[in-house]
């Protein structure tokens, strides 16, 4: 049996988080791990149970450390409307700026190979996305108790509108589309479903 207390298993973790970042499931294999972590495939395997283990592991990971404290603010906030301007202000400067602009987002990477990828990814980007519109449902019935939302409008609806719009903003941003551009339409989408008469300020002051 190799010993595998001579490295970190959690910093093995991350090295693949971001291979499957750059790279997407179908197209990365055993071999890029051992390239870029050294490790052999013996104490891999040994360690984490083989490959569609650790890879799931891996986006568990990056659910975790880049997407629950968004989905967390947003879903516990008080400002309605505001807070999905924030959250959308947010998102933009994450996709398209530092080290990982262009990167996109792992899970919406992942939904876009969805036939390709195997094991139990599946169930966990299903869950990844309730779980933005629950997020986004609850900011807007915070909009709507503060008078924010438009009263011919339902909340399941303008939820799903907005998750497939946070979904587009992760794949345009992979495409190289400027985030002023971005803005633009993030700000658009929310100001058609604001109520006539309210003063959320939903402009954009991020650049």
């Amino acid at each position: 049996m190799p010993d595998v207390k001579h490295f970190d298993p959690d910093t093995t973790v991350g090295t693949v988080v971001e291979l499957l970042w750059r790279r997407g499931w179908p197209s990365t294999g055993i071999a890029d791990v051992v390239a870029a972590t050294g490790l052999s495939r013996s104490s891999l395997y040994a360690t984490f149970g083989g490959k569609n283990d650790l890879f799931l592991t891996a986006v568990r990971r990056y659910l975790a450390e880049y997407v629950d404290s968004m989905f967390g603010e947003l879903a516990t906030g008080s400002g309605g409307l505001a807070d999905l301007a924030a959250f959308f202000d947010r998102l933009i400067t994450a996709r398209c700026t530092g080290r990982r602009a262009r990167w996109g987002c792992l899970a919406t990477n992942l939904h876009t190979f969805a036939g390709s990828a195997v094991g139990d990814v599946a169930p966990v980007l299903a869950e990844h996305q309730q779980r933005l519109r629950d997020a986004v449902s609850a900011a807007l019935i915070t909009a709507r108790d503060l008078g924010q939302l438009r009263d011919d409008l339902t909340v399941p609806a303008v939820a799903e509108q907005l998750a497939l719009l946070a979904q587009g903003i992760n794949v345009r941003s992979r495409a190289g589309a400027d985030p002023r551009h971005l803005r633009r339409a993030a700000e658009a989408a929310l100001i058609a479903v604001r109520a006539p008469g309210s003063d959320v300020d939903l402009r954009f002051t991020t650049e």
